[in-house]
Order: structure tokens, then C-alpha cells, then sequence
């Protein structure tokens, strides 16, 4: 079995609820007998990011935090990918849920040699729900997430890069739907706006077969 690896800095509330979200992902990873490299908090980097790769032991990568054009951060927001980080994104999948990383480091990671690049070329928004005790709970924020957490997750049951960014646009898609059945009077109506543009701009840069088993 390949090896995931996860980075969950938690350092800030949009930190953490990402944080608390992929530990779905990592039950997923477990409950298949994957191993999982997860960089929790402080572990979240660039010296155990990159070691860690270098060392060719995982073939997908999947960032939490925030980031730019052309980095992806990690705890307390230090640098943990960057362009011209060739020797750590060699033929490895990629996701990266951070703001506009897809949009340079993404293109730059493929010329470099990464397999496929899954991102965003904006920023990346998650409404929250401000009475909600734990990011778990959060009704609000599971209609972003879930979907998001649907590309690791289609790639950890055997489906290609740009299979697993496909189905995660649709999980996108069915909540925006549900939300204009339901109207104006819907909790969440006015978070369609922004489903729409976390789905218009997550791509797959790269290999859209390339696959992680």
C-alpha cells in the first residue's frame, strides 16, 4: 500500500477547522490499511515536509493551510512548499486546500515533476457557521469541506486525479442544488455564491490519470 502524508497546522480558527476536517480523511486513509504521515501542529514544517518526501515514502500530499500564488504554509503560516521545490514534488499527487496555490506553485510543481497538482487558483473560501461549538458540528462549514475532502478521499479509494476532482465538483454541485430548491428562506442560501466559486475554481493540473493505488 502507498503512503498519505498530512500536513494540519492549527494555528488560527480557519487552521483548525481545516485540522478537525481531515481527520476524516485520515480515517479514510486508515480504514484501508494506508499508512498515514500526519504533520499535526508544529510537525506542519518545511523541514519535516520536505525530509519526509524527499525521501520518496509518500505519493500523495495533502496540504491544509493557507497560501499564495506560489506557496503553501504550514504552522504559524511558515513556508512549507514553494516553486522550485523539485526534488520534493517528484512524481507525487498533490492537494492542496489553500488559497491560489494552484493558480503558479500548481503549474510550476507539475514542470518539476509532481504526477498531478489539485488545488485552487483563487482563493479558497469556507463559510463558517458562528454558533457552532465544534468545526465538526458545523453545518455550514461540511457544505464546503466535505466535498474538498472528497478529492484525498476519492484518491485514497483508486480513482484518477481528475476522477476525484470531478466528483468532488459535484458534491459541490448537490449542496448548491439543494440550496436553490430550499430558496431564500434556506439557512445557507447565500452561501451558493461562494460553493460556485470554490468549484469554478478548483482545478487538476497535471496527469488527469494519474492515480495513488
Amino acid at each position: 500500500m502507498g503512503t498519505l502524508l498530512i500536513t494540519r497546522p492549527e494555528h488560527d480558527p480557519a487552521t483548525h477547522c481545516l485540522s478537525k476536517w481531515s481527520e476524516k480523511i485520515i480515517d479514510a486513509a486508515k480504514k484501508k490499511n494506508i499508512n498515514v504521515i500526519d504533520l499535526h501542529r508544529e510537525k506542519a514544517n518545511r523541514s519535516r515536509v520536505a525530509g519526509t518526501l524527499k525521501k520518496g515514502i509518500a505519493k500523495l500530499v495533502v496540504l491544509n493551510g493557507h497560501g499564495s500564488d506560489s506557496t503553501v504554509h504550514g504552522h504559524d503560516n511558515e513556508v512549507i512548499l514553494k516553486e522550485d521545490d523539485g526534488d520534493v514534488v517528484k512524481d507525487k499527487i498533490i492537494y492542496a486546500r489553500s488559497c491560489r496555490s494552484a493558480k503558479r506553485l500548481g503549474q510550476n510543481s507539475v514542470e518539476q515533476g509532481a504526477l498531478a497538482y489539485l488545488g485552487y487558483v483563487e482563493d479558497f473560501i469556507v463559510v463558517t457557521d458562528a454558533t457552532a461549538t465544534k468545526p465538526l458540528q458545523d453545518k455550514t462549514a461540511e457544505l464546503f469541506l466535505e466535498p474538498s475532502n472528497y478529492i484525498p478521499i476519492s484518491l485514497l479509494k483508486g480513482h484518477t486525479a481528475g476522477d476525484a476532482n470531478k466528483r468532488s465538483k459535484n458534491l459541490f454541485r448537490k449542496n448548491i442544488n439543494r440550496l436553490m430548491v430550499e430558496g431564500p428562506s434556506s439557512y445557507n442560501y447565500d452561501d451558493i455564491i461562494w460553493l460556485l466559486w470554490d468549484m469554478k475554481n478548483q482545478v487538476c493540473i497535471g496527469d488527469e490519470g494519474a492515480v495513488f493505488v
